[in-house]
């Protein structure tokens, strides 16, 4: 199996992701092959221990995690990964998935979870928190439309969240927590 390599980086807006992709791209050397359990379940870890704090005091979310993962290949651990995405749906955490290259990302496809929860035999995802967008359709247009693109389902994963536990949601605007 390859290696790992996990970079994480905490940012803030879409300049704060462009920035912490820009360094962990000089840092991260790709190949195969591509197992996206591993870093699924580490970042999951990270959300697990905001989701015990928020859930037992019914505070607003402080943190939600969101993983960017790049591939240009098809999985070789399909299954882990689907148990990983169901495990984490329950977490304050989405999925972000940028297809490179001209491979085949029906796996990815499949991840994304747009016709319905993602299953693996009778175990459901609570939420669909998985984003899958093929870089190719957007490698002619400028960044915004693919950041606008990569971060489109976000907030509603972020609210989905938020409602699934009867959690306030904090106003973007006000800053105070509303139902």
């Amino acid at each position: 199996p390859g290696l790992l390599c996990c970079v994480y980086f905490c940012c803030s807006g879409v300049a704060g992701i462009q920035a912490a992709y820009q360094q962990a791209c000089s840092q991260v050397q790709l190949w195969g092959p591509t197992n996206a359990a591993p870093i699924i379940n580490a970042v999951a870890t990270l959300a697990e221990e905001e989701h015990r704090r928020i859930v037992s005091q019914k505070l607003p979310c402080r943190t939600y995690q969101i993983l960017l993962l790049m591939t240009d290949g098809i999985l070789t651990d399909m299954d882990n990964t689907k148990l990983a995405v169901i495990k984490a749906s329950r977490l304050p955490m989405s999925i972000i998935i940028v297809g490179v290259g001209k491979a085949d990302f029906s796996d990815m496809e499949e991840l994304d979870a747009d016709d319905g929860l993602l299953r693996i035999g009778n175990v459901v995802a609570m939420r669909d928190i998985v984003q899958f967008v093929p870089f190719s359709q957007f490698a002619m247009q400028p960044p915004e439309v693919l950041a606008k693109e990569v971060l489109a389902e976000v907030p509603t994963q972020v609210v989905e969240y938020m409602y699934n536990y009867g959690l306030p949601v904090m106003s973007a605007v006000a800053g105070a927590p509303h139902r």
